[in-house]
């Protein structure tokens, strides 16, 4: 009894063990309960409990029947939270052939079909026929890049906001500690003018039918029914929302959406590193929850002993959604958070002292920001590698050596590996030379993503002769160092633009390398990004001109199969 006082209670028991009569926010997600801080329902909970908030998690709630899971808390004084966990659910679900994948990764023995399709919608569809005048909020990945005009592939659909279609009340996109927390305290205060505001808090989204709701400086959108008409308008609105969103200081973005308008509120400004540090230090067991007892959960053993050390990327690739979702500018942790968590790691029971990632979202941007910080407070740039390295960038490698250095001689640490991403166009040789000799289990994984370099700039990734120079360096530092490691590249194939032109060079390239891949990646349009909206409208947004899209599944199949140039029954592609 007294180990699930540690979690966030998911069960009436555990709400009644604390002595609770009521719960203020209820969470549900369509992960399981992790209370890892790579798991936002996890961490959200958390920060919400510092507030002092009292907070239950359901996870996985079974949506059929007489939907017991969506009663078993009862009305929660403040509000509900959903959302549909650490993918879109469609993403989740489906391969990029619209098969119907037979795992999941954050369920229990990687069970498939724990959550449903558009698990956002669905969750909150049931709580509104359930509690019609509780308030629900909804957020993370599937809400946050769902929040305007979005085409979804799997119903090859361009669908408005998922405000429209969920009901829910607000909508927090991005990382969302510092909007739910002011959520929270906004409803708890009530008031005459709680509506007000809470249409004011940053990093939000409602829907409104007041115009004069909307700031004489948004950014105004075409209308989604402009959108359905025009597919070139579509094109122009997602320029419009990419070049504010990589901005520090945004405007509101507005798009009207039948009699509706939907109101994007600009968001926070980046945390610091101490109201990062802080989050990390909250009492996370690191473990799932004791209700699944000794079950196997894939998403939790692939980052059980990994320690992530910042937030946000600058890569701006053009395919990707963590920028998109985390922001461009690179919140670090302290050297001294990233310790604590190791320390902590280190007395869990099967702890064996190997780290298996000491990384982020793109490993080896730790630390970096603008030389200049007044110059990033003006810029719009997507990226900061891409066409070429900003020469405002400090790529000042040695906080992040330090903190190898100092991991490598810690008592209780046998290897410390890096299995996160890395930037290869973002690296110097003292940098390569120790995470190619102290940080690789063998194998390391790169993703240069295809040879044709105007497929690669479309993309927004380096170009080949980058890759060729990066593998150079790598197995020049194995053969000095006497080691006999693997250089893993990964490749994608059918990205908007890539033709068949462009798979022959690939296999050739591939072939001359002695490279048979192992990793490989057809396209999946995943809502709002630029490859997903060149997808779509066959136009490049930001040049407005044609561009060749490999859309069918024949078209696609034919170009997967140039990556197995070694395999007899494709002998006749290449």
């Amino acid at each position: 009894m007294a180990d699930l006082l540690k979690y966030l209670p998911t069960t009436r028991k555990e709400t009644e063990l604390r002595g609770w009569d009521e719960v203020d926010i209820v969470f549900f997600t369509g992960d399981a309960y992790i209370d890892h801080p790579s798991f936002g329902a996890a961490v959200l909970g958390r920060v919400l409990e510092s507030a002092g908030y009292r907070v239950a998690i359901v996870p996985q709630p079974d949506w059929h029947g007489d939907f017991r899971d969506f009663k078993k808390f009862g009305r929660p004084r403040l509000y509900f939270a959903i959302s549909a966990g650490s993918m879109d659910s469609m993403v989740n679900h489906y391969t990029a052939a619209k098969r119907r994948r037979s795992d999941d990764a954050y369920t229990p023995e990687g069970k498939a079909g724990a959550r449903p399709d558009y698990c956002t919608i669905t969750y909150c569809r049931i709580l509104k026929q359930l509690y019609p005048d509780v308030p629900i909020v909804i957020g993370g990945i599937e809400a946050s890049m769902r929040r305007l005009t979005h085409y979804d592939y799997w119903s090859d659909k361009l669908m408005p906001s998922i405000l429209v279609d969920s009901g829910a009340d607000i909508l927090v996109y991005g990382m969302g500690e510092k909007p739910m927390t002011a959520i929270s305290d906004v409803l708890r205060d009530g008031g005459p003018d709680m509506q007000q505001r809470l249409h004011h808090i940053p990093q939000t989204a409602y829907l409104t039918t007041d115009a004069s709701e909307i700031p004489v400086d948004a950014i105004r959108l075409a209308s989604h029914e402009e959108a359905l008409r025009d597919k070139r308008v579509h094109a122009e609105n997602f320029r419009l929302i990419e070049i504010e969103s990589n901005k520090i200081h945004q405007s509101p973005i507005v798009q009207p959406v039948g009699k509706q308008y939907v109101m994007v509120n600009p968001s926070y400004l980046p945390m610091t590193t101490e109201e990062l540090d802080a989050i990390y230090d909250l009492p996370f067991q690191y473990t799932p929850h004791p209700k699944y007892k000794d079950k196997h959960i894939p998403a939790y053993e692939m980052i059980k002993w990994s320690v992530c050390m910042h937030r946000g990327c600058f890569g701006g690739c053009a395919f990707c959604t963590i920028s998109a979702h985390q922001g461009k500018q690179i919140v670090s942790r302290s050297k001294a958070s990233i310790l604590r968590q190791i320390e902590r790691l280190s007395h869990l029971p099967d702890w064996h002292g190997v780290l298996s990632d000491l990384g982020g979202p793109s490993a080896n941007m730790y630390g970096m920001h603008g030389k200049d910080l007044s110059i990033c407070q003006k810029c719009a740039r997507a990226s900061c590698l891409q066409p070429a390295i900003c020469p405002n960038l400090n790529r000042d490698f040695e906080p992040l050596l330090d903190i190898y250095r100092t991991v490598d001689k810690l008592p209780y640490i046998k290897h410390a590996f890096v299995g996160s991403g890395i930037r290869y166009d973002l690296m110097n040789e003292t940098y390569a030379r120790q995470l190619i000799t102290r940080h690789v289990s063998g194998r390391l994984k790169v993703a240069p993503e295809h040879c044709a370099d105007n497929v690669l700039r479309i993309m927004r990734k380096p170009l080949w002769a980058n890759y060729l120079r990066f593998r150079d360096l790598f197995l020049q530092i194995n053969k000095e160092s006497g080691l006999n490691q693997q250089l893993i590249p990964y490749f994608i194939s059918s990205h908007p633009g890539c033709t068949k032109q462009d798979m022959i060079a690939l296999a050739e390239e591939t072939k001359r390398m002695h490279y048979r891949p192992e990793q490989v990646q057809d396209f999946t349009p995943t809502p709002m990004t630029l490859s997903t909206t060149m997808f779509y409208t066959g136009i490049n947004p930001y040049t407005r001109e044609p561009i060749y899209v490999a859309r069918t599944a024949e078209q696609k199949k034919q170009q997967n199969q140039y990556f197995f140039w070694y395999k007899s029954q494709n002998h006749h592609k290449s």
